[in-house]
């Protein structure tokens, strides 16, 4: 008796370091609590971009063969046994972490803290979990979210980082009824992101610095910021206290520029740079609250005596935690106008490799700058 012969599909797969193959993959059944689904959109992330360009994220190492991708839509094509709330032909949003329901941080409904989480894409767990840069995936039914009618898959994949802003802006206590000034460091797709969320929110003011004067343009032209200010290029300062003075002068000079010499109330810090960090806390009013949204710098100095006797709250944001649901419906309401536009360039998987490239250089072969790029299917 012959086997049955299983369907094949196509999944970039990356072996180490700028070392990504298409390679051709058996497609099981999804099996019980799982569905099946055609990846339509992925965007392409920072951490992927890490393991791509270096093998891997910070501590976490390609140990195996990884699919890397999470931000992502596609469409149900089966459902495994006991799922109910899904049927194929339905359009989903994919929600990377699979938490395990089970330990205390799941309990209080902080999963994203899950000590058990298993995150596609990520290197941190193993045997790894793979991501989206795939043709179809199996997945837990209850980490998929039907989207809203009027929400594309592009719309969708970009789900993924706005629930990032929207677990930080939770965080932060911004809300549509608290007018808050905001102050946005890092204008890339996560910096755009939270501004586009604080002005969806009725912030008061919204603004944003950067040392890319290109992309401040294009957060001032497209209506995400309502004023922006390009930080001076220095010499790198040669010792701790010259770097905490300098941080100090160069958001003097901004908060000057944005007549708010008191600083805002919320500043979402988006670079992860150590210069950036040390500038939110004197950015933030006193009573404020700085966000820790970004990742880069492992050990970092901090003016921490302006925070204390300020009352400056510094908060850590990981991740996100029941926050799909909300993007989509943002995405699908139009209350966030020109947030397509994120997406610069769109690439076949395929062409995966060459995404990468694209988003490592930051601008394409015409000189267009590079913010979102985005994976489709074909």
């Amino acid at each position: 008796m012959s086997p049955i012969a299983l369907p094949t599909q196509h999944a970039a797969v990356l072996h180490g370091a700028k070392d990504l193959r298409l390679e051709d993959r058996t497609l099981w059944p999804p099996h019980q609590g799982q569905a099946q689904v055609a990846v339509m959109a992925t965007g392409l992330c920072g951490s992927d971009l890490h393991y791509y360009a270096h093998g891997r994220n910070g501590d976490f190492v390609v140990q195996a063969p990884l699919v890397l991708g999470h931000e992502a839509a596609g469409i149900v094509t089966a459902v495994g046994p006991g799922v109910k709330h899904l049927v194929p032909g339905q359009r989903v949003a994919i929600e990377a972490g699979i938490m395990c329901n089970n330990c205390s941080y799941c309990a209080k409904g902080r999963y994203n803290l899950c000590k058990n989480m298993r995150f596609c894409s990520s290197a941190k767990t193993f045997p790894h979990a793979d991501g989206t840069l795939q043709e179809r995936m199996n997945h837990p039914a209850h980490v998929l979210h039907p989207l809203p009618d009027s929400c594309t898959f592009e719309q969708a994949a970009l789900a993924e980082p706005l629930s990032v802003l929207l677990h930080a802006a939770r965080r932060a206590e911004l809300t549509p009824t608290s007018r808050s000034t905001v102050l946005v460091f890092g204008v890339g797709a996560i910096g755009l992101l939270a501004c586009a969320l604080a002005k969806s929110y009725g912030a008061s003011r919204v603004v944003a610095i950067d040392i890319n004067q290109t992309r401040l343009d294009f957060a001032l032209k497209n209506g995400f910021a309502q004023q922006v200010y390009c930080l001076p290029l220095k010499d790198r300062a040669k010792t701790t206290d010259e770097a905490l003075r300098q941080a100090k002068e160069n958001i003097s000079a901004a908060l000057t520029e944005f007549d708010m010499p008191d600083g805002f109330d919320i500043v979402f810090e988006c670079t992860g740079a150590e210069p950036c960090i040390q500038m939110s806390i004197h950015a933030a009013i006193t009573g404020g609250k700085v966000m820790l949204v970004g990742m880069g710098s492992r050990n970092v100095t901090l003016p921490l005596s302006a925070a204390q006797t300020r009352e400056v709250d510094i908060h850590g944001s990981f991740r996100y935690a029941h926050t799909y649901p909300t993007a989509l419906a943002l995405l699908a309401s139009g209350k966030l106008p020109n947030i397509e536009k994120i997406i610069t360039h769109r690439l076949p998987l395929k062409d995966t490799a060459r995404a990468f490239e694209l988003l490592a250089r930051g601008r394409d072969d015409a000189g267009n700058m590079v913010i979102k790029v985005m994976v489709g299917s074909q």
